[in-house]
C-alpha cells in the first residue's frame, strides 16, 4: 500500500445511513431488522444490528460490515480473509464468522447510491461476539499471557491446516502494515512534525535494515493476523479468582481480520508485544508475559528472540508515523486514528531510552516469575 492507496482508502469510506444498513441486511440475508447502532472504523464501516428472529446456531446479534471501496476491489482477498474466520471459528477459536447471503455467499458486493456518485462496497454480516475490550480492562499477567497463546494457536493453525484457492492474495507486496515494510515509513516521515521525534523513528527504520531484514530468511513462516490490539481482542470474566482474589477472564472474541498477510511467527507476537503495551499502566514487563504465553505454544528460536525488540520498536513507529499521517488526510478522524499515540510516543521513547538488552532482560524475568507462579498453582 503507498501514499496514494492509503488516500484511496480514507476517500472511498462507506457512509451509508442506517436506513441504508437496515435495507442490506433485509434484501441480501432476508432477516428483519429491530436495532441498528453505528459503531467506530477506521476506513470501513459497522453497524451492529440485531433482527427479529435467530439465525441457527448464531442468535439474533449481528455486525454489518461495509468495507471501503479501494479494499473493495479485491474480493479475493476479503473472501479469503472471511473464510479464515469461518476455519478459525471452527477450529475452536473465539471468531466472528460470516452469515451466508439468500444466495449462499459469504459476502456480496453492492453499488452504493450516494446521490452524486455510486461506490461498490463488499457487504458482509458477520456473528456478534460477546465481551469487553482488552482497552477496557486493566490486563492481568494472565490475560497477557493467555492473548500470547491465542496469537500462537492461530498463526500455528492457519500455517498448518488452512487451505483456500484465494490464500496466495495474503502476500500483499507493500502493504504497509506488513513489519516487512517497515522502510517504506520514510515516505510518511514528514508527518512527524517534531525533528528529534523523525530523527527516532529513522533510527528505528536502520535498525530493522541491519539487524531484522537480513535475516528474514532464518525466520518461520506464517499467515498472520497483524492487528491483534487492544480494541480487537474481547474478554470475558470466567467467574474464577485468582491468588490476588483478582478475577479471571478468557478470550472471548478476535476481531479485525483485514489486515493479514504473510509474514512470520516472531512478527505476530512482536506486534500482540507493542499493543498490549499502549494501555498498561505498568508496560515493560508485558513483553514477558505476551512471550510465555506465545511460546507455550511456538517455542522462538534464538535469531527470532534476537529481533523482537527491534521489532516492537517497528511496530510503534508504524503505528505513529501512521496515525499522524492518516490524520492529515482525516482530521474529523483524529480521535479514533490517535488512539495509540496517547500513550504510544511515551512506551516508544521508553524502549529506546533503555535499550534492548535492559528491556530483554526485563521481558526475561517476568516471564520467569509468571511461568514460576503457574508451577505452583
Amino acid at each position: 500500500m503507498n501514499s496514494e492507496s492509503e488516500n484511496a482508502l480514507i476517500a472511498t469510506k462507506p457512509a451509508l445511513s442506517e436506513s441504508q444498513a437496515i435495507t442490506l441486511v433485509e434484501n441480501l440475508y432476508g432477516l428483519q431488522v429491530i436495532k441498528v447502532k453505528p459503531l467506530p472504523s477506521y476506513d470501513d464501516q459497522n453497524f451492529y444490528i440485531q433482527t427479529t428472529t435467530d439465525v441457527k446456531d448464531a442468535g439474533n446479534q449481528f455486525i454489518l460490515k461495509i468495507i471501503n471501496g479501494e479494499s473493495s476491489k479485491i474480493t479475493e482477498l476479503i473472501e479469503a480473509q472471511t473464510y479464515v474466520m469461518k476455519f478459525l471459528h471452527d477450529e475452536g477459536l473465539p471468531t466472528q464468522y460470516p452469515i451466508f447471503t439468500k444466495s449462499g455467499h459469504v459476502m456480496s458486493l453492492e453499488a452504493i447510491d450516494y446521490g452524486d456518485v455510486i461506490q461498490n462496497h463488499a457487504v458482509r454480516l458477520l456473528t456478534y461476539l460477546p465481551g469487553t475490550i482488552v482497552a477496557q480492562i486493566t490486563a492481568t499477567p494472565q490475560i497477557l499471557y493467555d492473548i500470547g497463546k491465542v496469537a500462537a494457536t492461530l498463526d500455528e493453525k492457519l500455517a498448518k491446516k488452512f487451505q483456500h484457492p484465494y490464500k496466495e492474495y495474503f502476500n500483499r507486496g507493500e502493504y504497509l502494515w506488513n513489519l516487512s515494510n517497515t522502510p517504506l515509513l520514510r515516505k510518511y516521515l514528514y508527518a512527524i512534525t517534531e525533528e528529534n521525534l523523525r530523527k527516532r523513528i529513522d533510527g528505528v527504520i536502520n535498525q530493522y535494515e541491519t539487524s531484522v531484514q537480513p535475516n528474514l530468511k532464518m525466520f518461520r513462516k506464517c499467515i498472520n493476523h497483524g492487528d491483534l490490539n487492544d480494541h480487537n481482542i474481547l474478554l470475558q470474566k470466567t467467574n474464577t479468582f485468582d491468588e490476588n482474589a483478582k478475577e479471571r477472564y478468557q478470550v472471548s472474541g478476535i476481531l479485525d481480520f483485514g489486515d493479514m498477510s504473510y509474514g512470520y511467527y516472531v512478527f505476530e507476537v512482536a506486534i500482540t508485544i507493542m499493543y498490549m503495551m499502549i494501555e498498561s499502566k505498568d508496560p515493560l514487563p508485558v513483553g514477558g508475559y505476551v512471550l510465555a504465553g506465545f511460546e507455550s505454544v511456538i517455542p522462538l528460536t534464538k535469531e527470532e528472540k534476537e529481533v523482537i525488540f527491534t521489532l516492537v520498536c517497528s511496530r510503534f513507529a508504524q503505528s505513529l508515523v501512521m496515525a499522524r499521517y492518516s490524520v492529515l488526510l482525516c482530521p474529523a478522524n483524529e480521535e479514533y486514528l490517535m488512539i495509540t499515540s496517547k500513550t504510544g510516543w511515551t512506551h516508544f521513547n521508553t524502549l529506546l531510552d533503555m535499550g534492548k538488552e535492559a528491556i530483554q532482560k526485563i521481558w526475561e524475568e517476568s516471564s520467569r516469575r509468571y511461568l514460576e507462579k503457574m508451577h505452583q498453582i
